[in-house]
């Protein structure tokens, strides 16, 4: 079982930014390879870097928070590393200034393009019966000139004399190896003498595009759409990112919803609760006819099976829970005080003037127990 990632850093949930960079730093001079060479400091450098890797990332670390590792591999969240390598090379900037910064590795190769973030607004009915819109985003996109290389063809850039190609500039000082960026070709390893006059050497090109974003039936606050490769466009010939649509669900003063289950408060009369009755209550596609049993009392909760919001994962709906509250008569005519009195005699109990002619004192709201 993985560790939670917060305890692998010791950092607290709230932790900011800058905080879980620290920690990641001080963890990584703890066990980097160059300085304690073993297998059980290579897992745990490893297993530090996967979690800032997670907690780095605003957006794998709200999945995390809510749901764990289960959530961040049900959202096909890339985390975890398979060699020291590829740690280095995605957490340069962390590891510039000590320990020789990326091993040696240059920024020429493939490198996949960045995630975007789409939020999308939905009324509750529209959760419910789910719909397709469009949606237009602003994203760099390959250019098509250069084919993305940042440079025209027959223009191929050569290897940097400074660093022979690594990008990085090293000079021991005692136990480290500290290294520094190459100013001649700026970390590249290579350097360009003719730029794409098009996308002038950034081999991509800031655009805005359509997308029909199909939402299914049944989504919840905070849902995730993943659309693949609709993202930024990649860096010398590497796959674009991916785009995730956020869903922000408005509530329905109507209901409480829980995942697929739908509650509602119905308010029945005293002598509707006591005979029974048949009662109209709302659905979210219209209105349904509730039995209400004699002798209801406040609080009993009244069931209307896959009348509630459709499951996202498994066929047919959730149920809708109504949850009833019986309501004591106000302003009673004469005739009704007097079938009361009635009924209280018959059911052999003492009658009060002051309970129906005095005016009763205004009770506090009952909260909703839902």
């Amino acid at each position: 079982m993985k560790r939670d990632y917060y305890e692998i850093l010791s950092i607290h949930r709230e932790a900011s930014v800058t905080e879980i960079k620290s920690a990641y730093r001080k963890k990584a001079l703890e066990c980097h390879p160059d300085r304690n060479p073993s297998a059980e400091a290579e897992e745990q450098f490893k297993e530090a870097s996967e979690a800032y890797e997670v907690l780095s990332d605003s957006q794998k670390r709200a999945v995390y928070d809510q749901y764990g590792h289960a959530g961040l591999d049900s959202r096909g969240f890339h985390h975890g590393f398979s060699d020291m390598g590829d740690i280095f090379s995605n957490f340069s900037d962390v590891f510039e200034g000590f320990f020789g910064g990326g091993r040696g590795r240059s920024r020429n190769g493939p490198s996949p393009g960045q995630d975007l973030r789409y939020d999308l607004q939905l009324s509750f009915m529209e959760a419910f019966q789910g719909l397709e819109r469009k949606i237009e985003i602003e994203r760099q996109e390959s250019c098509v000139s250069c084919e993305g290389r940042g440079y025209p063809k027959g223009h191929e850039p050569t290897t940097c004399r400074h660093c022979g190609g690594k990008g990085q500039l090293y000079h021991s000082q005692g136990f480290f190896t500290i290294s520094s960026t190459c100013g001649s070709c700026q970390g590249q390893g290579r350097v360009v003498k003719e730029h794409c006059s098009e996308c002038r050497g950034r081999g991509s090109i800031g655009r805005s595009k359509k997308l029909n974003v199909k939402v299914p039936a049944g989504v919840d606050n905070g849902n995730q759409l993943c659309l693949r490769s609709e993202g930024e466009a990649g860096k010398n010939g590497g796959p674009p990112g991916d785009l995730y649509v956020v869903l922000h669900v408005e509530e329905d003063h109507r209901f409480q919803r829980h995942g697929a289950e739908l509650h509602l408060e119905q308010k029945v009369s005293m002598a509707a609760a006591a005979l029974g009755h048949e009662v109209e209550v709302p659905v979210p596609e219209g209105h349904e006819k509730l039995r209400v049993p004699p002798g209801a009392q406040t609080g009993d909760i009244l069931k209307l099976s896959g009348k509630g919001m459709p499951n996202l994962r498994h066929k047919g709906r959730g149920d809708l829970l109504v949850h009833l509250f019986v309501e004591t008569p106000k302003n009673l005519s004469p005739k009704q005080e007097e079938l009361l009195r009635a009924f209280l005699t018959e059911s052999g109990e003492k009658t009060a003037e002051s309970s129906f002619t005095k005016s009763p004192k205004k009770s506090k709201k009952s909260k909703r127990w839902f």
